[in-house]
């Protein structure tokens, strides 16, 4: 089995819209990559020097390389401009992790995808996967802006995928929105895997309440988006050492533990991973991240992102 690299090179590069790049990523040596599961990302040091998790849009089944589709985000930290607007054909980039929080149930008996914009990624990811199987019973309900701003048109508007991909455009205009309550009316055995922004998400995650909970799967590419000035400072305690520490406004959990040189993994500092999962014992928190499930909230947090609701927290470090 190969083993994960540790860097690869940029193969290819294509501007799929005007904002999103898409990368062919291979090994330094031509070997064949790790192998890895349809809904899988992998977090890289981007030219930016940020860590960051982006989902693999590529055939699992083909592992001469891996495929990354990112979305230059004007108004985020850097990492995806740096992504997009840097990373050339011929570089090379550090790979962090390759991990899979938004696995692909199997022997279910039909898949609805509902993906709004870049969201499509790990999706696009199950959609080959199934396809390279034989599989004929999945549907794809893509939302996006415009034709325009629609990666992977060609590939969704050409056999073999066309039978199986809707496409809607709202242009961006209020009532505009795909209706998805005549396919979510009716509870069935089929799984769902949704991606997308938060207002897609929520949207269906309100429209399948009556759903199996271990039918819907949701996948975020970012975290919530909170200023600084809205946050407030508290104080964490580390229940093994005794260790009180204080997380000012502008910063992390994580990055006051960094600096406090208490070790903690972390990959994408997105809340989007899971990597940082890390044990509460006693605190109300502000959870931020896209990982956790509700039973799982009040013994767990993700340190990149979340934040004390109250005065303090307590971590089982």
């Amino acid at each position: 089995m190969a083993a994960n690299p540790k860097t690869l090179r940029v193969l290819q590069k294509d501007m799929l819209t005007p904002d999103i790049a898409w990368f062919k990523l291979g090994a330094m040596d031509g070997q064949a990559l790790a192998p890895f599961t349809p809904g899988a990302h992998l977090s890289v040091v981007t030219p930016s020097g940020q860590t960051r998790a982006y989902s693999l849009c590529s055939d699992p089944h083909d592992l001469s390389a891996y495929a990354l589709a990112i979305k230059r985000e004007a108004s985020g930290h850097g990492a995806s401009k740096s992504m997009v607007d840097l990373l050339e054909v011929g570089h090379t980039l550090e790979v962090k992790a390759l991990a899979n929080y938004f696995e692909l149930a199997y022997d279910v008996p039909e898949y609805i995808f509902v993906a709004g914009g870049i969201g499509i990624t790990p999706i696009l990811s199950m959609m080959l996967h199934l396809q390279g199987l034989g599989e004929k019973r999945f549907k794809l309900y893509f939302c996006t802006r415009s034709t325009e701003s629609t990666p992977f048109l060609d590939l969704f508007t050409s056999e073999p995928l066309a039978s199986h991909v809707h496409l809607h455009h709202d242009q961006g205009l209020a009532g505009q929105q795909f209706d998805f309550w005549p396919l979510f009316e009716v509870p069935k055995a089929a799984h769902i895997y949704c991606c997308g922004p938060q207002v897609l998400m929520d949207g269906v995650k309100d429209m399948t309440g009556h759903w199996p909970s271990e039918h819907v799967h949701f996948e975020s590419f970012g975290a919530v988006q909170v200023a600084p000035e809205d946050n407030e400072t508290f104080e964490v305690v580390l229940a093994k050492s005794g260790q009180r520490l204080t997380v000012p406004k502008d910063q992390s959990i994580l990055e006051v533990l960094r600096l406090a040189g208490v070790p903690v993994p972390s990959s994408c500092e997105s809340g989007t991973c899971g990597s940082c999962r890390t044990p509460l014992l006693s605190g109300e928190v502000d959870h931020r991240d896209f990982v956790l499930m509700d039973d799982e909230q009040s013994g767990q947090i993700m340190v990149c992102v979340s934040r004390a609701k109250g005065p303090s927290l307590v971590l089982d470090l």
